[in-house]
């Protein structure tokens, strides 16, 4: 497949410098590009990216019929995506921008797979479902609920970790909004909760994490060397929504704190959240925050497995849409990607890297996109190899369309 060494100019996949470019700059790194053939097809999106030793997934939503769709996934392997491969098909699932399907690798090599299935009450009724495949996703176990609430409400933005040989799930939680048995309003709050299943899918029991958060804000999970860290949106009695990190810490979540005080006053979900990427000790937080009606992308840094973390940097160009992932490189530097907009919804992917002394580059851009709902939340991993795969929903076409492109830093 075609290779292009991009340079740092204005074009939409550009070099990577320690610095601007121009004047005294440190060595340069270079982003080397190679168009990726995908086996996504026509109105497909959603995807989600993970890896694990030498793999890489990719999983995605795909429209198979009038109101039907296939949870779909696929490895990259010798040097390109193997033929997808179907997990599950439903006219049930309940297909969202902001909240997606995964595949992800367990300690084991058990693939595990989660999706959202709406309930019988309809909207906003769904609730999170999990399968696992011992042979590279040939065949799937029968779904498993990790939630014991069964209620007409919300159940979503997941994320997985590996717990001991099996995983462990986060999810947001809408118990509280159903009717108190007195037939009362409940609480309308949303809590996080999270759950572990073994190997052989024998479930664990089901902990409370915090009990009012942010109600439909993807959460994010990532290993540090002194065990998990999940970073999530938080919601006070006063409505602030920061973004909020807890560790488990001696068998137990520690409280919620901020990661840095935004003070940002929202009546509503902002439907942005967080990413979390970790390399030992060291730790990253990348997030959306508008408070004054400002909007931001930040980063901050943690050298203490998530226990505290440094002032945060800026790094967006000033009108960004969020949707934020992160990526930890071997060095300890982090690569950021969001979206800024550019004109009316028009948006690009954007990425830019930064170092923990609060050194970034400039930002490049890696594609054009759409600020709309449809475009989805872009992804990003590191392959094995030091590769980079990025995931979008590309809406130029007659119908949506999932795309990757994998590109490499050169110095």
């Amino acid at each position: 497949m075609p290779r292009y060494v991009m340079k740092c100019t204005g074009l939409s996949l550009a070099l990577l410098a320690l610095s601007a470019c121009g004047g005294d700059t440190p060595p340069e790194l270079r982003v080397v590009f190679e168009a990726v053939e995908t086996p996504a097809g026509a109105n497909s999106g959603e995807p989600f990216l993970s890896t694990s030793n030498a793999d890489v997934y990719m999983s995605w939503l795909e429209a198979v019929d009038s109101g039907s769709h296939a949870l779909r996934m696929s490895r990259y392997d010798d040097g390109r995506w193997q033929e997808g491969s179907t997990i599950a098909v439903s006219e049930r699932f309940f297909v969202n921008w902001a909240d997606f399907p995964s595949v992800n690798r367990g300690p084991t090599g058990t693939l595990w797979a989660h999706w959202l299935e709406r309930g019988q009450a309809g909207g906003y009724d769904y609730g999170v479902r999990v399968v696992r495949s011992a042979d590279g996703g040939e065949t799937w176990s029968e779904a498993w609920t990790p939630h014991d609430d069964d209620s007409a409400t919300e159940h979503g933005f997941v994320s997985a970790m590996p717990a001991g040989q099996g995983m462990g799930f986060v999810w947001l939680d809408g118990r509280a909004y159903a009717p108190a048995a007195d037939g009362s309003d409940g609480t309308k709050e949303m809590s996080l909760r999270y759950r572990e299943v073994s190997a052989d899918g024998l479930p664990g029991p089901e902990t409370l994490i915090d009990a009012r958060v942010c109600d439909c804000c993807q959460t994010s999970a990532a290993m540090a060397g002194n065990g998990p860290v999940i970073v999530y949106r938080n919601r006070s009695e006063g409505e602030i929504r920061d973004i909020y990190v807890t560790r488990l810490v001696d068998g137990a979540w520690t409280d919620g704190v901020a990661v840095h005080a935004d003070g940002w006053e929202i009546s509503g979900c902002p439907v942005n959240g967080p990413a979390v990427a970790a390399g030992g000790e060291d730790v990253a937080v990348a997030w959306f925050t508008a408070p004054g009606d400002v909007p931001n992308v930040k980063l901050a840094f943690s050298s203490d497995g998530g226990a505290s973390f440094g002032s945060p940097v800026v790094m967006d160009d000033g009108t960004p849409a969020g949707r934020v992932d992160l990526l930890m490189l071997g060095d300890g530097s982090v690569l950021v990607t969001w979206l800024e907009r550019t004109e009316g919804e028009n948006a690009e992917v954007r990425m830019r890297q930064a170092f923990p002394d609060g050194t970034t580059t400039e930002s490049v851009s890696l594609t054009t996109s759409s600020a709309g709902r449809a475009s989805g939340f872009p992804r990003v991993v590191q392959a094995s190899d030091g590769a980079i795969h990025l995931a979008w929903t590309d809406l130029s076409g007659d119908s949506p369309q999932v795309r990757v492109s994998r590109f490499e830093l050169e110095k």
